[in-house]
């Protein structure tokens, strides 16, 4: 059976919050598969954007990095577990 472990990181007031996430993620690092950064380009670059987390199989790990991540000012996260039917 796979688990997948997709975690969404919604960063407002990017200019402010960035650094901090960015430490945090380099923190984890070893705990990410795949990351994902999304945001407005165009005309202007978005004060706000999201970021999508593959992260791997350890609970433990992945409340403490959803746990800090909430604690940075402007940042929300949203955690979403699917495992497959083998």
């Amino acid at each position: 059976m796979s688990q997948f472990n997709i975690m969404m990181v919604l960063v407002n007031h990017r200019n402010d919050s960035a650094k901090q996430v960015q430490v945090l993620l380099t923190k984890y690092g070893c705990n990410i598969k795949t990351r994902l950064g999304l945001h407005q380009t165009g005309e202007f670059c978005a004060n706000d954007g999201l970021i999508l987390l593959e992260l791997d199989d350890k609970p433990d790990d992945i409340s403490v990095i959803k746990k800090e991540l909430d604690l940075i000012d402007g940042v929300k996260t949203q955690l979403v577990s699917l495992s497959s039917d083998e």
